[in-house]
């Protein structure tokens, strides 16, 4: 499932083997972003609770995924709820960007779908993780 992982390890088997004729290689780096996440993506695949489903529609841009959440208990019982998710250059410094694309009334979700509060830069801190994030917004 992990693209980008196996992309990782291929490219640093590779680093002791380049020559000079593909030094122009070198410029093309994975960012800080993507080895992040290849580790919190394998942590949210195995934490992730049986009434969520997270769908990568390109496996090799990890920073865009969708996450389905139907829950199974509490008001919401028997929905089924859709978000999308991006996550920037910047992240850890900078959260992930979450947009509910169900029409749902809840405290954190706008209008527009849009996550506030617990994804906000006033309560985001760069040592917590998507997980973190997930489970102070989606399980309510």
């Amino acid at each position: 499932m992990l693209t980008l992982a196996s992309k990782l390890k291929r490219d640093d088997g590779l680093k002791g083997s380049r020559t000079a004729a593909t030094a122009s290689d070198s410029t093309r780096r994975v960012s800080v972003r993507d080895k992040l996440l290849v580790k919190e993506v394998a942590e949210l695949e195995a934490n992730l609770p049986c009434t969520c489903k997270v769908h990568f529609p390109d496996p090799n841009k990890l920073h865009c995924f969708q996450l389905t959440v139907t829950p199974d208990e509490g008001y919401c019982q028997g929905g089924k709820f859709q978000f999308e998710t991006e996550v920037p250059d910047a992240y850890n410094m900078v959260p992930p960007k979450v947009k509910c694309l169900t029409k749902i009334w809840h405290p954190t979700i706008t209008e527009t779908g849009e996550i506030c509060l617990t994804f906000g830069e006033l309560t985001w801190a760069f040592i917590m993780t998507f997980l973190h994030g997930m489970e102070s917004t989606f399980f309510f």
